[in-house]
């Protein structure tokens, strides 16, 4: 995989901060290998397989995370307006079907979060808003069908 990931500092911060609570769980993970390898017959050990798979888990999540981290490119802030619909606006849209507004923020993926109202980027209503302006009327194709929104305000 070599495409960029888009972070904010502190989703690149959080990601940091797991990666190393990660590494230091390794050791724990050694010294319950070696406790299970110390009870006899390997291939009778329920307890050395399960041991040997959590460490295989928790060496595969690390891997996951250093690729994310090192590919991770920072999205400048500064470079952010509110002409238009991009990434880390705040935008509150209307149905136009039932007249709900909601409030979104426009994250990148791994900080995504619908109960603090953070949708990602690459969610079907976010390609659909991207780039349009306040009063825009879109139509947005999400798995329950056709929905039309309209922007009604974007904010940093």
């Amino acid at each position: 995989m070599s495409e960029f990931v888009y972070v904010t500092v502190e989703g690149l911060q959080k990601m940091k901060e797991e990666l190393d609570l990660l590494r230091n769980e390794r050791p724990a993970m050694a010294r319950q290998i070696a406790e299970a390898r110390d009870k006899g017959d390997l291939s009778e050990n329920a307890e050395y397989a399960a041991a040997k798979e959590s460490q295989g888990m928790l060496e595969m999540k690390i891997a996951r995370l250093e690729d994310t981290v090192a590919r991770s490119r920072i999205i400048d802030g500064s470079r952010i307006n509110t002409s238009t619909v991009q990434i880390l606006n705040r935008v509150r849209i209307r149905n136009k079907g039932n007249g709900t507004t909601m409030e979104y923020q426009l994250v990148p993926e791994s900080e995504a979060n619908l109960k603090e109202g953070k949708i990602a980027a690459t969610s079907p209503i976010a390609q659909g808003i991207m780039g349009r302006k306040v009063g825009d009327v879109v139509e947005v194709r999400v798995p329950a069908g056709l929905m039309h929104f309209e922007i009604v305000d974007i904010s940093i």
